[in-house]
């Protein structure tokens, strides 16, 4: 058996145990998740369509990785107006397994997590709201020190900058003045810095950063120049 489903605006064919790769879902590695949007099913040549959704049916899945795309560079260049633009993109995915494929209000075998994690939060509520409330300075306190812990690994940055003037790194090309303060705050602040970032330094910068390897391996190389001048 199998069927065509819609999800995250792509429609795929699938079937029991197919591997598939979709447009990211807010769920956990081993949840099951549920899609309700079938548009067909069939076995052979028997063939059922929906208008646009078949009633009563449903697929599930279990969420097997969570990650990334390949890098897809968008490059824009106006001729004679010495204006270049390169974006790299990293499309967020989800690697799913097709568990079930159910018909005329089948139930499935196990249930989503986001369910079963709902009513967990419930639970957890209504037991909170029955137990004894504690002292309001105590029950205050945590969450300024949460905060503040908070706010401590936020403003850690990637790199350690050097001391001395900085560079105005928008002089390379693809880095203009926010792009420039984005690495500043990271860090990043001469071109001898960037010169010398190592590939596994680039994978970090394009794990925690809006920018993409391509870009920061470009920018390392008009650093290098600049740098000997």
């Amino acid at each position: 058996m199998f069927a065509v489903i819609k999800t995250g605006g792509k429609q795929y064919r699938v079937a029991a145990n197919d591997l598939l790769k979709i447009e990211k879902l807010e769920a956990k590695v081993g949840d099951i998740v549920e899609i309700g949007n079938v548009l067909a099913h069939g076995e052979g040549e028997n063939v059922t369509f929906g208008a646009p959704f078949v009633d009563g049916a449903m697929v599930t899945a279990e969420v097997v990785e969570q990650g990334k795309n390949r890098t897809v560079i968008a490059f824009k260049k106006r001729r004679r107006q010495n204006s270049r633009r390169k974006i790299g993109h990293r499309q967020l995915l989800t690697t799913v397994r097709i568990a079930e494929i159910l018909l005329g209000g089948a139930k499935p075998a196990k249930k989503a997590a986001a369910k079963a994690e709902a009513k967990a939060e419930v639970a957890a509520e209504a037991k909170a709201e029955a137990a004894p409330k504690e002292p309001k300075a105590k029950k205050e306190a945590a969450p300024k020190a949460e905060a503040a812990s908070g706010e401590e690994a936020k403003a850690a940055p990637l790199f350690k900058a050097p001391k001395g003037e900085p560079d105005d790194l928008t002089v390379i090309k693809g880095i203009g003045p926010v792009a420039a303060k984005d690495l500043a705050e990271q860090g990043i602040v001469t071109f001898a810095q960037l010169a010398k970032l190592t590939d596994k330094d680039v994978a970090k910068i394009d794990e925690h950063m809006p920018f993409s390897a391509d870009q920061i391996k470009d920018w390392r190389e008009q650093a290098k120049e600049l740098a000997k001048k």
